[in-house]
């Protein structure tokens, strides 16, 4: 395999590279920026490489007769009321980009239409992330492609036809292919991550990575060592908050954990030989009585 490298805001990207972790903010801010600021000194802690978020136009990505939709939640009865009040606007995301900037820490976002592509330009993104909800809206790839930035695109709810159509579209310079799967959170036996070696063989020029919304924290190491050189996960401050995604995100416990084994798994696959090393040989000495073979 090629030792081809990205580069996301001076980070390198590369399948003999530590993985490179993107801590999913998204939603789970609660609308609250105190929340979001927590869990940007989470991921920092943790020793993340970047956080992310959601940016949607509302009005535009939702028609009138879902947000009058009634859902109860602490911003009103209708869905809409809920939309609205998880949605950040200028004055928290120059709080977040300042935030971040201060703390050291890249952040990008998902912008869902043309317009929030608009509203992230205005603070240089490091690349742009497509969710798998928008990764068929060709008007949406293509105005994010103008834009000239490296692209991750994550594959839930998509098939290989699919797939090839999008890569087909972006090209594979400059791309990150997210192997995925979209249930909250997703079953054991539907990850399917022997797919992401075949996906590497099959999308040489790109770089393929891993998001996850199961609970576990293994099913991330095991998508690394199978070779995703980005891992994904929703992060939370408490999986028993309410929201739609916290119960498909880690704590913090849990992403210190899993973001240090993800940093160790180069050191752990080693080299790809058979050899004694330094440390057998005085054992070898002392245990292997006879050399009859």
């Amino acid at each position: 395999m090629a030792s081809k490298k990205l580069n996301i805001g001076g980070k390198v990207i590369g399948h003999d590279e530590p993985p490179f972790f993107i801590a999913e903010i998204g939603i789970n801010h609660n609308g609250v920026i105190d929340i979001a600021k927590k869990l940007i000194d989470l991921a920092v802690t943790a020793g993340c490489d970047a956080v992310k978020f959601q940016k949607r136009t509302i009005d535009v990505v939702y028609t009138p007769e879902e947000l009058a939709k009634p859902r109860e939640s602490v911003f009103g009865d209708t869905n809409g009321h809920l939309k609205r009040g998880l949605e950040f606007g200028k004055k928290e995301y120059d709080e977040i980009d300042r935030y971040c900037k201060d703390k050291g820490i890249l952040w990008f976002a998902s912008p869902w239409d043309e317009a929030g592509v608009d509203f992230l330009e205005q603070y240089n993104p490091p690349c742009y992330k497509i969710a798998s909800a928008c990764n068929a809206d060709k008007e949406l790839l293509q105005y994010i492609k103008s834009k000239n930035r490296p692209i991750i695109v994550s594959f839930g709810m998509s098939d290989d036809e699919l797939m090839g159509k999008v890569v087909n579209f972006l090209g594979e310079e400059n791309l990150v292919i997210m192997h995925c799967n979209s249930s909250y959170p997703a079953k054991e036996h539907e990850l399917d991550l022997h797919n992401i070696p075949r996906l590497r063989e099959k999308y040489p020029h790109s770089f393929i990575g891993y998001s996850g919304h199961e609970t576990g924290l293994y099913s991330s190491l095991a998508a690394a060592c199978l070779g995703a050189c980005v891992v994904e996960r929703h992060v939370t401050l408490d999986r028993a908050m309410w929201g739609s995604d916290h119960a498909a995100s880690i704590e913090g416990v849990g992403l210190m954990k899993l973001v240090r084994d993800l940093k160790s798994i180069p050191v752990w696959k080693g080299q790809p030989l058979t050899r004694i090393t330094e440390a057998e040989k005085p054992i070898a000495q002392k245990l292997r009585r006879k050399h009859t073979i």
